[in-house]
């Protein structure tokens, strides 16, 4: 029996996925300035004009705040080193910050929405003026702080959280603008709460995904991208490799793939370069960088049960 162990960390996965978090701790810093700033000012001016679409504005980028110290606290966890007692480190900080962003933004929109189903039934005219200007500001404080994670969000899930979260914030405060304008011109006060439960349904149905791929992970279910079949196969026909047993794949982080697999090899022939080979394959193919690969003659552990197939093409993870 030989068995193998691989970390990608010595040539990365091309999209600088282990190196992403400490990129932007000036993204965060400067967000989360930016915001508590913001919602100073909106506060102060929905206290002073009296109007309940910017305090309720204000409330919710008060939850972008603490959204974005929540991922900007699982991006450091992330990075901090293995010891004895966390052999992984604290990678998986990132999914837990990536799953509290989305419960506080659905939350945060569920409020919102019944916010806007009180105001229906009796709605008041505010300053449309006051509105439109300090909504404004909103469009350009969060869409500033959106575009400083639009770039990471593409490989980490838990910037990506924080991407939403802020891209969610300009379109509410874009709304507020618009149904500040219309309120102003038309005098149609009811249309500030519709647009509210309007953006409201659009971000509920944004964070969804988040919120069901951060669950998904958390349960070591097999990330998005990685068709578990698709790498049993690879690893079967591998030359020498008569069965495959023990497969498990699972997130460690947002941004960081693991693999385990037992080998079944009657002829024994599991070398360097056969290691090094199934290594790189799956890295290319998948970008699993954590490969750890057991290799023997006979199989003498009880394999677990063969993966069934998800109606989605996806795989289930092998239950024991």
């Amino acid at each position: 029996m030989s068995a193998a162990h691989h970390h990608g960390h010595d040539h990365g996965h091309g999209h600088g996925h282990s190196h992403a978090p400490a990129n932007f701790n000036t993204a965060f810093a400067v967000g989360i300035g930016l915001n508590i700033a913001f919602v100073a000012i909106e506060g102060f001016y929905g206290w002073k004009i009296d109007s309940l679409a910017l305090l309720a504005d204000a409330g919710h980028n008060l939850s972008d705040v603490i959204g974005l110290v929540l991922a900007w606290v699982g991006a450091l966890a992330g990075r901090l080193q293995p010891d004895a007692r966390h052999t992984y480190g604290w990678k998986r900080a990132s999914i837990l910050a990536a799953f509290v962003n989305a419960v506080l933004l659905l939350v945060a929109m569920g409020s919102l929405g019944w916010e806007a189903a009180q105001r229906l039934q009796s709605p008041a005219p505010v300053e449309g003026l006051t509105v439109m200007a300090v909504a404004g500001v909103g469009i350009v404080v969060n869409t500033a702080t959106a575009l400083l994670f639009m770039r990471g969000g593409e490989h980490d899930l838990n910037l990506r959280g924080a991407f939403l979260h802020m891209a969610a914030d300009a379109l509410v405060s874009a709304g507020v603008v618009v149904a500040g304008g219309l309120a102003l011109w038309f005098g149609w006060i009811w249309l500030d709460p519709v647009v509210s439960l309007l953006i409201a349904a659009v971000i509920v149905v944004g964070t969804w995904s988040l919120f069901r791929q951060s669950l998904h992970l958390l349960f070591d279910g097999v990330p998005e991208g990685v068709d578990l079949h698709a790498v049993q196969h690879l690893l079967e026909d591998l030359p020498g490799v008569a069965r495959v047993h023990d497969l498990h794949v699972w997130a460690m982080g947002t941004s960081e793939i693991a693999l385990t697999a037992h080998l079944a090899m009657p002829d024994g022939h599991a070398d360097d370069a056969f290691l090094q080979h199934a290594t790189t394959q799956l890295h290319d193919r998948f970008g699993i960088e954590h490969v750890t690969l057991q290799t023997m003659r006979v199989p003498f552990t009880r394999p677990c049960a063969a993966p069934a197939r998800h109606d989605h093409g996806q795989a289930h993870d092998h239950v024991h």
